[in-house]
């Protein structure tokens, strides 16, 4: 990715299987989520209200805001279930020697059309 920063910001302990957790990194708040012992990282904001993703549960690959329901895959941020409306930004995520980085910035998913959002 071009332009983007490196960070490293939790251990592949700091997040417990099925479930995420938030970082605030450079002001944007980040949930790192993990499933099937692999990581994804995505913006801890809904697309519907701006509720905090990274406190709703985990079912698959889903994760659902605490608010109202909304659903996205923590895999590249689409909308599984509304009254979410759009896709959020995810980041890319490497693991390496314990400690899991993400790249800033981050990019917007990209819709079914492949265009991006």
């Amino acid at each position: 990715m071009a332009n983007s920063r490196r960070v490293a910001i939790a251990t592949v302990d700091d997040v417990p299987e099925g479930g995420a957790r938030v970082f605030e990194i450079s002001d944007e708040f980040i949930a790192l989520c993990r499933v099937a012992g692999r990581f994804w990282a995505i913006e801890d904001r809904c697309t519907h209200d701006d509720g905090p993703l990274g406190d709703g549960l985990i079912a698959g690959y889903e994760i659902e805001c605490p608010r109202h329901g909304a659903r996205f895959d923590v895999r590249d941020g689409a909308v599984c279930r509304q009254p979410a409306f759009g896709p959020l930004t995810i980041y890319d995520v490497t693991v390496e020697n314990g400690f899991v980085f993400i790249d800033l910035p981050g990019r917007r998913a990209e819709s079914a059309d492949g265009e991006r959002g």
